[in-house]
């Protein structure tokens, strides 16, 4: 399945932030730690090449802890970016974050420090800014693409910080990565099929997190023997039926995708840095 969810606002927003990136001191770029690879956004490192920048790995609450560090670890280390995990619901790690990213500067107190909060669709970034605020100044919600302009926000410390819009690019390649940012919901429910989807989550957790998804679906006396097996035995426990007692593969794959999603299979990380480092031997 070719993935492509380039809504106009998102060009308007590439122009945006092409305005911006030159006017602040440095960038917040809001990863999904289930996902830090799939949702880092190549336009970013060409508009932030010369800024001061952190990449925040959010939503740690949904992602495997070990995977996790091992990506913060390969950020820091072979790509020379500072790099750091929050929930951003989460007061104290919402500030660290901040606080990490201001330690990373050289700054005159006497002006405001100004930080741009950039990331693709349904990373969090209003999430954070909220967070911080310490009250609800942007919307938030789980359908990728509520914020549609820059909001700007003055913290204590003499801080300003700037919300964007979450920006995709037109052409998602290469297909795993498109495929994970489908799972994750960063991309538009409307731009892609659940049946897809779910073939690609039901492989990964079948053989990176089987014990998690016998626990999560009990009706499971053993492992599918394969995607399909699995969406089918989802199915007929949770009444996803048509007709004469056919499956309906649509609801069932939606089950399976949506519990992956609010983490009720558990804390799962889509790709890992091992992942990343043989797709570019």
């Amino acid at each position: 399945m070719n993935i492509q969810w380039f809504p106009g606002h998102m060009l308007e927003t590439q122009k945006l932030l092409q305005k911006s990136a030159a006017k602040v001191d440095a960038i917040l770029e809001i990863l999904d730690a289930r996902i830090p690879k799939a949702s880092e956004n190549p336009l970013v490192d060409k508009l932030c090449r010369n800024k001061n920048r952190v990449k925040i790995l959010n939503k740690i609450d949904l992602a495997d802890p070990v995977i996790t560090a091992q990506w913060v670890t390969y950020f820091q280390k072979e790509q020379n970016i500072h790099a750091v995990a929050i929930n951003a619901t989460d007061k104290s790690l919402a500030f660290r974050a901040l606080d990490y990213c201001v330690q990373q500067m050289q700054r005159n107190r006497a002006r405001k420090l100004k930080l741009m909060v950039v990331g693709i669709p349904n990373t969090g970034k209003s999430t954070l800014l909220n967070t911080l605020a310490g009250k609800k100044i942007a919307r938030t919600g789980n359908v990728p693409a509520i914020t549609r302009h820059q909001q700007r926000t003055s913290l204590k410390n003499n801080i300003d910080i700037y919300d964007t819009p979450g920006i995709l690019w037109p052409v998602i390649e290469p297909v795993h990565r498109a495929y994970a940012l489908a799972v994750s919901g960063a991309i538009s429910d409307t731009a892609v099929d659940y049946h897809d989807i779910a073939f690609f989550a039901a492989a990964l957790l079948m053989k990176r997190y089987p014990d998690l998804l016998l626990s999560r679906y009990r009706f499971l006396d053993r492992l599918p023997a394969d995607e399909t097996d699995l969406i089918e035995r989802i199915g007929a426990a949770r009444g996803c039926l048509k007709a004469k007692g056919q499956i309906n593969y649509q609801k069932a794959a939606e089950i399976l995708i949506r519990d992956l999603r609010a983490g009720k299979i558990g804390r799962i990380s889509l790709e890992t840095p091992n992942d990343e480092e043989k797709n570019s031997a």
